[in-house]
């Protein structure tokens, strides 16, 4: 890989902790993307599928929190009591 890297000095390599707050948006974008275009759509060209992004993408809509940082820390334990007495 560096040999590739030496060769292509425009390209660099960036290293983050994997559970950066930003990248799970980034991952969070790109599940909408393919939930409602690509899962859904009828593209007969790369062409066609760049036009629809482009055009789902200048619509940006926020992402709306549906519960409460209490509701969701409470599913994690319920999840973790499940979990920690199933002998996993």
């Amino acid at each position: 890989m560096h040999s590739w890297l030496d060769r292509h000095p425009r390209f660099h390599m960036h290293y983050i902790p994997t559970y950066s707050s930003w990248i799970n948006q980034v991952e969070r974008w790109f599940a909408e993307l393919t939930r409602q275009l690509i899962e859904r759509g009828d593209h007969r060209s790369v062409q066609a599928l760049k036009k629809d992004i482009r055009a789902w993408d200048q619509n940006p809509k926020p992402f709306v929190w549906t519960k409460t940082a209490e509701q969701i820390l409470q599913s994690i334990q319920r999840l973790m009591k499940r979990i920690n007495g199933a002998g996993h």
